[in-house]
């Protein structure tokens, strides 16, 4: 089982593919079999590292307060004991925020950023929706239930629930295999999502970046668009139609096929 020692804490990881790394950041209790959809394609190309942050698959759950900050000192530590001294850095929603700071701390580790569903500061409303999966976690005992029942409908648009009910009982099947965390450590990770402000940081960002967000993502809206292409110098920005909070799956073709271009614009 690849685990390293990392920051204090055990990092699960995986690797697939050829060519030059690539990081892959997990989203809110969620582990590095997330991406499944996506190494499927990026492994062709790139040698692909999927993590499990702290809090939740099989890596470690310390007691303690979690910020993005110590997150992304996760994901540098785990980097250097991997080998890897540089890398593409792609998360989505949580894994978003956390690349960014390791981004703005550790420029020479990033050959490229690319940020899914992101937000550079957390406001009053994300602050409310992500208080509500906490409530519902801790009500139902079990954050695979929480996930299913409260973050889904966050994630895919009504369209999809209407049309495509199989593929959203497949997806929470998904759910139900994998090893989710307990409601405590959701908890910790979760106030990470809380507690989360980029905005001293976002200019010190000097790899080059890609920014992306779901059409009908109510979570982390086109709102925070301008925030983070005004701030990180250069940044492309890409909304992706009919998608909600979650285009890695709802728009499978289309998400891997732009975020392709971008890194192989952006390798060698």
């Amino acid at each position: 089982m690849p685990v390293v020692q990392a920051n204090g804490i055990d990092v699960y990881y995986e690797v697939q593919g050829e060519g030059e790394p690539l990081v892959l950041i997990p989203y809110l209790a969620a582990d590095q079999a997330c991406y499944a959809f996506q190494v499927a394609d990026y492994a062709k190309e790139f040698t692909c590292y999927t993590v499990d942050l702290r809090g939740a698959g099989l890596s470690g759950k310390p007691d303690g307060d979690y910020s993005t900050e110590v997150l992304a000192e996760d994901i540098a530590a785990f980097m250097q004991a991997a080998g890897v001294d540089k890398a593409h850095v792609s998360g989505l929603s949580l894994g978003a925020a956390v690349g960014m700071h390791l981004a703005a701390k550790y420029p020479a580790m990033v050959r490229s950023l690319s940020l899914h569903s992101a937000w550079d500061v957390t406001d009053p409303f994300l602050r409310t929706v992500v208080e509500t999966w906490r409530i519902m976690a801790s009500g139902l005992g079990s954050v695979t239930d929480m996930v299913i029942a409260g973050i889904f409908p966050w994630c895919f648009t009504p369209e999809l629930y209407a049309a495509r009910p199989e593929y959203i009982e497949s997806l929470a099947d998904f759910v139900r295999s994998r090893p989710m965390p307990p409601v405590d450590a959701f908890l910790r990770q979760s106030a990470a999502v809380l507690g989360h402000d980029a905005r001293a940081v976002l200019g010190s960002i000097q790899a080059p970046t890609l920014v992306t967000f779901g059409e009908h993502d109510a979570c982390t809206s086109t709102r925070f668009a301008a925030p983070l292409t005004d701030a990180i110098t250069g940044a492309e920005l890409v909304v992706f139609s009919g998608a909600s909070h979650a285009p890695i799956y709802e728009v499978t073709g289309e998400f891997n096929r732009r975020t392709l271009e971008f890194l192989r614009r952006h390798s060698g």
